[in-house]
């Protein structure tokens, strides 16, 4: 960012002040919940994302699926433990595998699959209470996000992210290892299906404004939500932001001033791919301070190298965080897109450096299927 813009330590509330901005999007999920909106509207400036009340769609659990049961919206079957005697005891309500989830934000990470009672009681060891329990959805996971003003849409491409650690769906989930962006993801009435059973709903009970990204799992009986976000996801946004034919901007401005309905998004046909560069050890303990070398020439390959725990110190680019670098690019087909983003990871090196080595293939199987 300090590339391409002037970076404003401090409050961001004093800061958006102080320089006069037009208008402000927020990135980061904790100052949505926190009520950040709330702050900057009370000063009557221009901001993109929900109010604290629905910011709790992210920012808690439990409340997100008591919203989806009390509005209908479909969902994995759940239960509620308040402590972990509760939580212990919900576990003979469900067969296994079975979802285990933190209450609170937890950077993407507060998730845990349990394949059998002895991982479940391993997982309850590490995530605090309250908790949610819940049944294990098959099917392929699409993540789905729309720009809301409180009352009109604008669906965003799908995309499909890549929560496991490690190729082929294997390992701890991640905020994210990689993503993809094409058309073929969801079908036109898969995605009128999400708009009608998913998106209208929440925003029609929600006054949701922002960005309402919607984890969905699309089972056999149709989409069900696994999650809420309230903001653009990571790293699903950088494919997003590839394919994106016109500018971003007006649009943002139209959802802040509530006029959305006189927008519209253009998308490019070709596909697009991102591969998060991650620290060793991530989503665990991790190393920082690696120099990384490469980007220019990644740059210079055809690909979008986007920045996310990084820092230039004592004239060196290293790494100062779990997920480093989101390596970019599009193609004429999902296998060119891929193809094109790996050629931009083959020059960027930095001690540790772990990657998929799959990202997108599901929609090649998809494709052939």
């Amino acid at each position: 960012m300090a590339l391409t813009g002037t970076c404003v330590p401090g409050d961001p509330l004093a800061a958006a002040e102080s320089v006069k901005a037009d208008l402000t999007v927020v990135g980061p999920e904790a100052p949505l919940v926190n009520g950040i909106v709330d702050q900057f509207r009370e000063r009557g400036l221009r901001i993109v994302g929900p109010a604290a009340a629905a910011a709790r769609l992210e920012g808690s659990k439990i409340f997100a699926k008591d919203f989806l049961r009390e509005k209908g919206i479909p969902t994995a079957a759940y239960a509620r433990a308040e402590n972990q005697a509760e939580a212990r005891a919900a576990l003979e309500r469900f067969g296994f595998p079975l979802v285990l989830k933190a209450d609170g934000l937890a950077a993407g990470k507060g998730v845990i699959i349990a394949h059998d009672r002895k991982e479940a009681e391993k997982a309850l060891d590490t995530l605090r209470a309250p908790l949610v329990i819940e049944e294990f959805l098959r099917g392929e996971e699409v993540s789905f996000i729309a720009l809301c003003d409180g009352k009109d849409v604008i669906p965003l491409a799908a995309t499909q992210d890549h929560k496991a650690a490690f190729d082929d769906d294997l390992g701890p989930n991640t905020g994210g290892m990689g993503a993809y962006c094409d058309s073929a993801i969801l079908t036109e009435a898969q995605v009128r299906e999400v708009l009608d059973r998913v998106i209208y709903p929440t925003v029609e009970a929600t006054g949701f404004a922002g960005f309402l990204y919607a984890g969905l799992m699309m089972t056999a009986e149709g989409p069900k939500v696994l999650e809420f976000n309230v903001r653009l996801g990571d790293p699903e946004t950088q494919p997003l932001m590839h394919r994106m034919a016109n500018d971003l901007a007006p649009v943002l401005m139209a959802a802040a001033e509530g006029r959305l309905a006189t927008q519209k998004i253009e998308w490019k046909p070709s596909p697009s791919v991102c591969v998060v560069l991650a620290s060793a050890g991530y989503p665990g303990e991790y190393e920082t301070g690696k120099e990384i070398s490469g980007v220019p020439l990644a740059d210079a390959a055809g690909a979008t190298v986007f920045h996310a725990g990084t820092r230039h110190l004592h004239g060196r680019l290293e790494t100062a965080g779990g997920r480093v670098l989101g390596v970019t690019a599009s193609g004429d087909d999902l296998e060119a897109a891929i193809a094109a983003a790996y050629e931009g990871v083959s020059h960027i090196q930095f001690e540790g450096m772990q990657y998929r080595r799959d990202i997108g293939r599901k929609g090649i199987r998809r494709g052939v299927a």
